[in-house]
């Protein structure tokens, strides 16, 4: 596997991300995220679907849609939550760098069990050590 190849999945991630919360943060406190969500879900799937065809492999929709199992469902749910989620955090007056810090912090705790839990993923000393250095950060910054 390539440098390229390893590196520009996270990348995209982080840069999603930052204008994810930009975003998110200037959505009009006025408005009802949920209605805010419809509009970001209908560009989100027209852009899915330009994706799939402009990138996808040959096969038709179709045929993808056959695979589908539980996971798209619940996520589809679940992300209406993680974005509401910011909205509110936003509006309740978190700061982009705070809210961004203290949620990644409790979610590498807690992704840190689903891993052990779900995946048996091993939890080791350096891990554990990085859990406890995300947890001593957080008390330094809400000081």
């Amino acid at each position: 596997m390539s440098t390229l190849s390893y590196v520009w999945p996270i990348a995209l991630v982080v840069l999603s991300n930052v204008v994810y919360q930009i975003c998110s943060k200037a959505i009009p406190t006025d408005m009802s995220p949920f209605a805010s969500l419809f509009v970001t879900y209908l560009v989100g799937a027209l852009a899915s679907l330009v994706a799939f065809f402009v990138l996808g492999r040959q096969v038709t929709l179709v045929e993808e849609l056959r695979k589908v199992n539980w996971a798209p469902f619940v996520l589809g749910i679940v992300i209406v939550g993680l974005e509401v989620g910011f909205i509110y955090t936003y509006r309740a007056g978190w700061e982009v760098s705070m809210a961004s810090i203290v949620q990644s912090s409790f979610l590498a705790v807690a992704l840190l069990g689903v891993g052990y839990a779900l995946y048996g993923e091993a939890i080791t000393p350096t891990k554990a050590a990085g859990i406890v250095i995300c947890l001593i950060g957080l008390y330094v910054i809400n000081r």
